[in-house]
């Protein structure tokens, strides 16, 4: 999957390691330990794919991908913080300056954590109805608004922030510890629940205009599209490893439980539900690899891919770990057991960054473009 660290640890085998069978205690508390965050940080795999110069492990997005689906299939709460963590660096990459990318990328790859800030009470996927303002003010920009859903933030240390900068938008990095900065975990989240998901509020924020990424006053659609799609690839990524944990686990219960003197595995309609899942794998996985090539070739086509690798993952993680469910029944019904933690992870995976329906309406608009 990568090469192995000076410890002789893969990053694959390091997060096995210190994730082991531990995610569904860390689920069920709603946080991972700190000093697991911290390790998986320092070592680079919350955001594998920056460069080796800023201290990253270079990775491809072949390589990243396979290497999130290894923790997603592991720990969904865990892959998230690498979401969070590689779109903040990707975006810092594509939008910094080579001062901004130097200060910013090193703390990303030894220990310290991102969360990225898009959401709001009254903008989710239509961007433009953000209301988080940034602001000029002499030499200081200043941050008013409140951001919801963000990813990782009870772990961060910096926040990248989008909000409205005059008539168009404005990317920042934010300090998690900057005066007038307040966040709140969400309480009980559906699903990642030990993901840090927290309401970032903004009050009065004022920071030194090098805190701004690139130029202020883009639009606002176009700011956020690098992080958008490095968050819909890695999503996709995650969401197969959802899928990869559950047909193992209903695999294995359907190969040793005995019901009517015979294999569950023996009766066809259990059969289907493991077809099911393994024809779901295969897609999910197929599609992933076709996006993730489309990031390393540099093809045009990589937007309309990461949509698709994104909706079809999703939507069959959630049809699998239904029918993971419903294969183990009452054995997978507990809170915490690993199909049951995959049934709402993957849920909230037909949600996040873009949802099965805003998903649609992308790749119909693509669809008309190429073939009416």
């Amino acid at each position: 999957m990568s090469e192995p660290d000076r410890t002789g640890e893969t990053p694959a085998e390091l997060a096995t390691r210190l994730i082991g069978d531990r995610a569904g205690a860390w689920d069920v508390a709603g946080r991972i330990p700190g000093e697991v965050v911290k390790e998986l940080g320092a070592a680079g795999v919350l955001c594998a794919q920056v460069p080796a110069e800023y201290g990253g492990l270079g990775l491809s997005s072949a390589a990243n991908g396979e290497l999130t689906a290894h923790v997603g299939a592991l720990c969904s709460s865990t892959r998230s913080l690498m979401t969070s963590q590689g779109m903040a660096a990707w975006t810092i990459q594509r939008l910094g300056s080579p001062a901004q990318r130097a200060a910013y990328l090193p703390r990303l790859t030894s220990g310290e954590t991102a969360g990225v800030a898009f959401s709001e009470p009254g903008a989710g996927s239509d961007l433009s109805a953000m209301a988080t303002t940034v602001r000029a003010d002499g030499d200081e920009i200043v941050l008013d608004g409140t951001k919801v859903w963000v990813t990782g933030s009870g772990y961060a240390s910096m926040l990248l922030v989008f909000g409205r900068y005059g008539d168009g938008a404005a990317a920042v990095v934010v300090p998690a510890d900057a005066p007038g900065v307040r966040v709140e975990k969400v309480a009980d989240p559906l699903g990642c629940r030990a993901a840090g998901h927290s309401t970032v509020t903004l009050t009065d924020v004022r920071l030194p205009r090098t805190a701004l990424l690139g130029a202020a006053g883009q639009s606002a659609a176009l700011l956020v599209s690098a992080a958008l799609v490095y968050g819909r690839v890695s999503v996709a990524w995650g969401s197969t490893g959802i899928i990869r944990a559950c047909l193992a686990a209903a695999a294995r219960h359907a190969a040793s439980r005995e019901q009517g003197g015979r294999r569950l595995a023996g009766h066809q309609l259990v059969a289907a539900h493991l077809a099911e899942m393994l024809i779901a794998e295969r897609a999910a996985t197929h599609n992933c690899a076709a996006a993730s090539a489309s990031w390393d070739s540099g093809s045009p086509d990589l937007v309309s891919a990461a949509v698709l690798a994104k909706h079809v993952a999703a939507v069959e993680a959630a049809r699998t770990s239904a029918a993971a469910v419903q294969v183990l029944a009452s054995a997978g019904a507990q809170d915490g057991h690993v199909v049951a933690r995959a049934f709402r992870d993957a849920k909230v995976m037909e949600i996040i960054e873009g949802s099965n329906e805003i998903s649609r309406l992308l790749l119909a608009d693509h669809a008309l473009a190429v073939w009416a």
